[in-house]
């Protein structure tokens, strides 16, 4: 089958296009009506924002030569477009903070229009923690501007020399001499007023946020709770169909033949081959699984594959040379000459298995053709590439295609790509009627693409006193992300192999930082066994980076860490990180049944710093969520496969967190006003597998290097 790779640090999936069929901007300013627009030309950069090292590949010039962002109407209502999209991590919010901050009006008065790319300026994508520091900047920067014009409209309008006796506050503009005051709205005059941004736009420092940097309600939350709220899979259009895909039986085997006579036979069932592609529309569910079933298809196996229990070796052994973000090796110093003045030496391997992502709501699309233009509703977090995916497709224009992106539930980086999209355009195209497709939870095991597998070598040396001498290490297949050592180390080199994965991976929540750091964290805690010492003295011994030793000491004191007392089959364990401008350290306590081997979290102290808070509330769902989702791929979670088959491709065979899983989590959050804000949907998850594999070593006496650390149980793999 196609291979997708990682790049070092980037978040494109670097695979052909999943489909080619054999089938042979909008005008902003005209789509909104009186009052103020503000707009950027997208040469100068702020329309896309600035990418980190590494992400360049994802980034390219606007497919528009003016990108509007925010649009203040005659009655005062305020619009805002964006490309992100709504994802579960609630954005929304927090960027609905952000331009009230800047512009002084109600929430309420705010709607976001998000994820549509006939309405909203290019944006490369909702991933790498960029949507707090990159859009919200960038809508700050968009109601700054229309604050400061909607100013100068009352000056004209009132004839005041002085621009600082204006305020702006809550809706209105108020001359602070005379009393007089005017609604946003108002100021137009009935007239479209375009205003540019510039870069030095002038922002309210985070000291004086009075909405941003408080709990702000969940924007349609009241929707969402009450099942109101429609996600992809709840749309419905006049005589729309129900879709279907024939799948092979393993990855990579070509359909040789197919007889659609039977399908075709079922009323109101269309049944298409294009290609290797083959599925059915119908008109409702039913039919269509009956229409699918009856689809004779003769296929050629693909030859053999790797399993999950061969895996690792697979990926040594199709390795390619070294190279980080840059492709260079990131080095310094002269390993073996640290090596040589150490006192104690280590050399460790890591593992991690292939893990799902799991999203609550699988891949869905509705597709409908009209006039020769394409509309796809589907759950993406890159809703550009996608329609960029579909015109290559179809071989149309990009013009020709619109994407929108409703509300989806959840994605961690697996849904970068238009799989369900394609596959209903092709149905919908077939049909001449719209086709809404909705993926099984089996096929989205199967079909959709993985967190990388990888495996990570590390040889280091230390001194009696327990300063690091030397750090040596390398990653096989699963990415570069995080693996930059964080302590000080003179002679260090981090190196990340490409390799042939056996199976489609992609983007997952923090990419390849969770078991990097996992790696990195554990052989720290192997380090400080060996020498004796306490693992947080240990760390803080070696690290000068002030904003990390503030986020381990916050949670160490949190957790109780120099007062904890040791109780029968109990352990404590400790890990840090820095992720995404991200900063975490994670304390957790374990307990150890050693006569069944069961591993059970008692608690989890996590300490978080990104910078300016925005929405604390927010803030600490999306800390609490990725603890709870680090818990799996700590513990449990793997992806089995043989002979290109994926073996546990249901919930009832493949082991998430359960309700009775969950600890009690305390969040503690430390609010650097003084700094920009970062996001925080990544950075979170990556200290939670080591602090928890350390708190086991410490409970049972048993040293983990893989990931899932007991899906079974200690004793299942014989360490008990």
């Amino acid at each position: 089958m196609a291979e997708a790779r990682i790049e070092p640090d980037r978040y494109e999936l670097r695979e052909p296009p999943r489909y080619r069929f054999a089938l042979s901007r909008r005008q902003f300013l005209g789509t909104v009506g009186a009052g103020v627009v503000v707009l950027v030309v997208a040469r100068d950069g702020l329309s896309l924002g600035e990418p980190e090292p590494g992400e360049a590949g994802m980034l390219r010039a606007a497919a528009d030569p003016i990108g509007a962002w925010l649009h203040i109407g005659e009655d005062g209502a305020v619009t805002v477009f964006t490309g992100k999209v709504e994802v579960g991590q609630d954005i929304r919010t927090s960027l609905t903070q952000a331009v009230a901050e800047e512009l002084d009006v109600p929430p309420a008065s705010i709607t976001l229009i998000m994820g549509d790319t006939d309405r909203v300026p290019y944006d490369a994508g909702t991933f790498g923690s960029r949507s707090t520091p990159q859009m919200g900047t960038q809508l700050r920067r968009a109601a700054a501007a229309a604050r400061a014009t909607l100013i100068r409209l009352a000056a004209e309008r009132w004839e005041v020399d002085d621009v600082a006796q204006l305020a702006l506050a809550a809706g209105r503009v108020v001359h602070r001499v005379s009393g007089r005051s005017a609604g946003i709205g108002e100021l137009t005059g009935g007239r479209k007023l375009v205003e540019a941004i510039t870069a030095d736009q002038p922002l309210e420092p985070a000291t004086r946020w009075t909405v941003a940097g408080t709990p702000l309600p969940k924007v349609k939350g009241p929707a969402i709770v009450t099942g109101r709220h429609r996600y992809t899979s709840d749309l419905r259009l006049p005589g729309m169909l129900v879709g279907k895909v024939l799948r092979p039986p393993s990855f990579g085997a070509r359909l040789a033949s197919l007889d659609t006579s039977a399908a075709e036979a079922m009323e109101g069932v269309v049944a298409v081959r294009d290609g290797e592609f083959a599925g059915v529309a119908a008109p409702d569910e039913a039919t269509a699984t009956r229409a699918l079933a009856a689809l004779r298809a003769q296929w050629e196996a693909a030859s053999s594959q790797a399993s999950h229990r061969s895996v690792f070796e697979h990926l040594r052994r199709t390795a390619s040379s070294p190279a980080n973000g840059r492709g260079r090796p990131a080095a310094r110093g002269d390993i073996e000459a640290g090596l040589a003045v150490a006192d104690e030496r280590l050399e460790a391997s890591y593992t991690a298995a292939y893990i799902a992502h799991v999203p609550l709501e699988p891949r869905a699309a509705l597709a409908q053709w009209e006039g020769g233009k394409l509309t796809v509703w589907t759950g993406t977090q890159r809703p550009f590439a996608v329609r960029a995916e579909l015109a290559r497709a179809f071989r149309i224009g990009e013009e020709r295609v619109r994407v929108i992106v409703p509300d989806t539930g959840s994605a961690y980086g697996g849904k970068h790509t238009g799989e369900a999209a394609l596959e209903a355009a092709r149905l919908a195209k077939a049909a001449q009627r719209p086709v809404r497709l909705v993926w099984t939870r089996e096929e989205e095991f199967t079909w959709a693409y993985f967190r990388p597998a990888g495996v990570v070598d590390v040889r280091s040396g230390v001194r009696r006193d327990g300063r690091l001498t030397a750090w040596d290490f390398h990653n096989y297949n699963s990415g570069s992300a995080g693996s930059r050592t964080p302590y000080e180390v003179a002679n260090a080199r981090m190196l990340f192999h490409r390799a042939d994965s056996p199976l489609r991976q992609g983007s997952y929540r923090a990419l390849a930082a969770t078991f990097n750091n996992f790696a990195r964290e554990t052989h720290m805690d192997e380090l400080a066994a060996r020498l004796g010492m306490d693992p947080l003295a240990f760390r803080l011994k070696n690290m000068r980076d002030e904003r990390l030793r503030a986020v381990l000491e916050a949670a160490a004191e949190r957790f109780g860490w120099s007062r904890w007392q040791p109780g029968p089959g109990c352990g404590i364990g400790l890990a840090c990180g820095v992720e995404k401008g991200g900063y975490v350290a994670t304390c957790a306590e374990v307990a150890v049944d050693r006569a069944s081997g069961q591993v059970r979290v008692l608690r989890i102290v996590e300490a978080f710093e990104c910078g300016a808070i925005v929405n604390p509330d927010g803030l600490r769902n999306q800390v609490e969520g990725a603890i709870i989702m680090g818990l799996g791929g700590a513990l449990w979670e793997a992806v089995e496969f043989e002979d290109g088959r994926i073996l546990n491709p249901r919930l009832s065979q493949y082991r998430v967190p359960r309700f009775t899983d969950v600890p009690p989590i305390d969040v503690v959050l430390l609010d650097r006003k003084d700094l920009p804000s970062a996001g925080a949907g990544e950075t979170p998850i990556i200290a939670v597998a080591p602090a928890i594999g350390n708190a086991i070593f410490r409970a049972a006496g048993v040293r983990l290097r893989s990931l899932p650390l007991v899906p079974y149980g200690l004793r299942a793999a014989g360490h008990l």
